[in-house]
């Protein structure tokens, strides 16, 4: 099985501007999963944009980079009356998963010892790994591991170990995968979903070419497998 993207309308972990005309230029494409982060659009275009989403037979997603328990329950809070599928990203307080619970948010917090923005992973592969099993212990439903973000040793590694500890189908790889060579990797190693925003953007697949032109490649080259 070839993992899933999930299209983040994001570059250099800020939503783009005209993230709606991108959407709206890309909906009939075969990509059923898209998101964007919580900073760089107002309330009420990411609320339209959410709705656009939906409405066009979509899972949404929204990432949230923050790590107070206050920071994290507004990004709770704001994912649900956004109205999105998934809460992505945050730290799983307590009151994040017992919101998330009662809202019927499906849940992703960060696994690990992570900061900043970008977001840096830092810690033992075992801490890593024990921090995604007491999320999903605690009630998430999986977890958003920044593996290429990893400053203390190796992604694949890191990856495997949590997907051995709390299963494949719940981790969903973040970010920074942004080439072939690391599509293939994903796939080699049984990845069930990650991110793509910015190398879209850039053009990593199709030199010059526009965000479409790129998903377009990327979707291909996911067929072709």
């Amino acid at each position: 099985m070839q993992p899933e993207i999930i299209i983040m309308l994001t570059n250099n972990d800020i939503t783009v501007s005209d993230a709606e005309k991108v959407f709206e230029d890309c909906k009939d494409l075969p990509a059923q999963k898209w998101g964007f982060k919580d900073v760089g659009l107002e309330k009420d275009k990411m609320t339209a944009l959410a709705k656009k989403m939906k409405d066009a037979g979509k899972e949404t997603y929204i990432e949230v980079v923050t790590y107070t328990e206050e920071g994290c329950l507004e990004g709770a809070k704001l994912a649900y009356e956004c109205g999105f599928d998934y809460l992505t990203g945050t730290l799983p307080f307590d009151s994040v998963l017992a919101y998330a619970k009662e809202h019927n948010l499906k849940y992703y917090p960060f696994a690990g010892d992570v900061g900043g923005s970008p977001v840096e992973l830092k810690g033992s592969i075992a801490s890593i790994v024990e921090s995604a099993k007491k999320a999903i212990e605690g009630g998430a439903d999986g977890v958003d591991l920044t593996a290429y973000r990893y400053a203390d040793g190796d992604p694949i590694e890191l990856i495997q170990a949590v997907q051995e500890a709390v299963g494949a189908d719940k981790v969903c790889i973040a970010g920074s995968i942004g080439n072939p060579a690391r599509m293939d990797k994903m796939k080699e190693i049984g990845v069930a979903e990650y991110t793509m925003g910015s190398a879209l953007f850039n053009g990593n697949f199709v030199k010059d070419g526009t965000f479409r032109e790129n998903l377009q490649y990327v979707l291909d080259y996911l067929k072709a497998e």
